[in-house]
């Protein structure tokens, strides 16, 4: 039997050898082919957990699905929704039925799922099968929540014919439409998820502008042009423009920027504390001397950052709006951007929904300032004079916004409040908030669509945590929002979200930081990059 244990090892070990060696060099081949094409390459510090788009909840996951897939609608570079794989669609006047007519010119990738290994076209009953597959409670999925407890599973979706599809609403959502542009909503082929199960992660089949070449988990990932794709640009170009798309996977951030300026990487985004100054300057310019090599954009993401105070906690003096608003008034927003981020990012000078969005109007909705008078009026109005009397309060913070908390607490510091920073490991910091033991805590909150609601749900006092981890509750807060979400009149919804707003902004339920923007920065060969305040890398256009 021992002697039998170890063979089995031995070729349990040579077979793993085998594999991985199999391996790397499909993926040198693939990085070969890449080489000598029109190909664009790009470090994602995270690893890609998923191809499937079902489970498409992060950025590194999105982006290699949006390559891959397509849905119903898309977003432009403004967040208007424009048709994909729907041609139109036609709302009903009650908001409950959304009729969408779909091409008949989108095939699926080539595949040996399909008989013979040929990719077939995509009709109306792919989007009821991709919907329902969302929904399936024998496999929970991340997406699920964008159709939960919105449709009857029975009848809310129906294929009419081929090419006409119909989602069905149990009440008013008008959201729907932003939603509906998430890889979440991707089309996807039954005879592929069956074949592979749940291995699909592994062996994506969509219609997108590119189809799967090569996988190495935490290595590389490959993509290359699909032929039959049906897109075309306005001069009647077949997209996309590239012939392969190549993703990295190097961890450490530093070490990825510096492959990104010796050109072995042709896109780089994201910054850090240890290389930010290489790449810009105190006013967020690009540094003189990198301006003839690389281009960089900036422009809003819709990413709010904030410190959260939980609500409902009696253990902490936050409970007195006076002193959260203290807080609020008592931070050099401005400063604090052109110290710690290079001037990348916005004062958040007015409610939670970040700029960037159709609804945002700082004039409306007028927010917090840097009056540290104000802030010094305010503490002695709520017993505490110069911070006399006032217990020591305890901010939660990871280790990437360390300096930013630091920042802020010697402010605060010239006012009498004394914050303490606890360090505390990401995962450990949003368990923490979701059982609601983090009374005072650095967070943020991205879109998931391009709509104000997305970030009001935060503070919606019937949500849990997440989202509401502040345990936000106000009876008109809440009117407002669900009235939002019956009105079909887009002015009306935006009246309605800027009044959710001010009284967020009175309230004060969190210390408003920033508005985020994205930063991206591209050798000068490459064309086409686009710019959304969704941060979606679309390559489709692109062109090097």
């Amino acid at each position: 039997m021992p002697i039998q244990f170890s063979q089995y090892l031995f070729k349990y070990g040579v077979l793993l050898l085998l594999t991985a060696t199999l391996s790397q060099i499909q993926c040198r081949r693939a990085e070969k082919v890449v080489e000598t094409r029109k190909s664009f390459r790009y470090n994602q510090h995270n690893p890609v957990t998923s191809l499937d788009p079902a489970f498409a909840r992060t950025q590194n996951n999105i982006w290699v699905v949006d390559c891959l897939f397509n849905g119903l609608v898309q977003l432009d570079d403004s967040l208007r929704v424009q048709p994909c794989i729907a041609k139109e669609w036609h709302i009903s006047p009650d908001g409950l039925t959304y009729q969408f007519l779909l091409r008949q010119d989108v095939f699926f990738h080539d595949n040996v799922a399909f008989p013979e290994g040929k990719g077939r076209r995509m009709v109306a009953s792919d989007v009821v099968y991709s919907f329902q597959r969302l929904l399936d409670d024998s496999w929970p999925k991340p997406g699920s929540w964008i159709f939960k407890d919105r449709v009857s599973r029975d009848s809310g979706f129906v294929a009419i014919n081929d090419s006409v599809f119909l989602l069905r609403l149990k009440s008013p959502f008008q959201p729907m439409l932003q939603i509906l542009t998430m890889q979440y909503a991707s089309i996807v082929p039954h005879e592929a998820c069956s074949y592979y199960g749940r291995d699909f992660r592994r062996h994506p089949v969509g219609t997108g502008p590119f189809k799967m070449k090569i996988w190495a988990e935490n290595q590389a990932l490959v993509v290359v042009r699909n032929e039959n794709y049906f897109e075309k640009d306005r001069e009647g170009n077949s997209l996309p423009y590239l012939d392969a798309v190549k993703t990295s996977f190097i961890t450490d951030r530093k070490t990825a920027f510096l492959e990104f300026k010796k050109g072995n990487l042709d896109y780089f985004f994201g910054l850090e504390s240890s290389y930010i100054n290489e790449l810009l300057t105190a006013e967020g310019e690009l540094q003189p001397p990198l301006a003839g090599q690389f281009i960089f954009l900036k422009n809003p993401y819709l990413n709010s950052e904030y410190l959260g105070i939980r609500m409902d906690s009696s253990a902490t003096p936050l409970q007195q709006k006076k002193i959260r608003q203290a807080l609020n008034y008592g931070i050099n927003r401005a400063q604090m951007l052109r110290v710690l981020r290079n001037n990348v990012g916005k004062p958040a000078s007015s409610g939670f929904a970040p700029s960037g969005l159709p609804s945002f109007d700082d004039l409306r909705v007028p927010g917090y300032r840097y009056d540290p008078a104000r802030a010094a009026q305010l503490l002695a109005e709520a017993g505490f004079p110069q911070g006399l009397g006032l217990p020591a309060i305890t901010l939660l913070c990871n280790a990437d916004y360390l300096d930013l908390c630091t920042f802020l607490t010697r402010q605060w510091e010239d006012l009498g409040i004394n914050i303490q920073v606890e360090m505390t490991e990401t995962a450990l910091l949003r368990e923490r908030m979701r059982n609601g033991q983090a009374p005072f805590f650095r967070a943020s909150w991205i879109a998931d669509y391009p709509d104000a609601e997305s970030f009001l749900t935060c503070f919606y006092s019937k949500n849990t945590a997440p989202p509401n981890y502040t345990r936000f509750s106000n009876t008109e807060f809440d009117r407002l929002y669900e009235a939002s979400l019956q009105t079909t009149d887009t002015e009306r919804r935006y009246e309605l979200y800027q009044a959710m707003d001010r009284i967020l902004v009175e309230e004060a339920p969190v210390v408003f930081l920033f508005y985020d923007e994205t930063a991206q920065f591209a050798d000068r060969q490459v064309q086409g990059l686009s710019r959304n305040a969704i941060n979606l890398l679309s390559l489709k256009r692109v062109r090097k």
